[in-house]
């Protein structure tokens, strides 16, 4: 009997597998999208990083976050 992960993970090499080649390399930007979304660090975490990066003047003008992001 199949589990419900292999299930999951037949479906996702099947969707995949039928993905045109050029769509690949979008596909993996929404993978690496969806990792850094699940795989977040605790909040306390990351306050810790951000106040460490802040002390120690590794941070960026607001002004220059939205550079290179295009708003339609």
């Amino acid at each position: 009997m199949a589990t419900a992960r292999s299930i999951h993970a037949d479906e996702l090499h099947r969707a995949i597998e039928s993905t045109p080649e050029e769509y690949l390399p979008a596909l993996l930007e929404v993978v690496r999208g969806f990792y850094h979304g699940v795989m977040l660090k605790p909040a306390n975490e990351s306050l810790r990083q951000g106040l460490k990066e802040a002390l120690s003047d590794q941070t960026r003008p607001v002004s220059e976050l939205w550079d290179g992001i295009d708003a339609h």
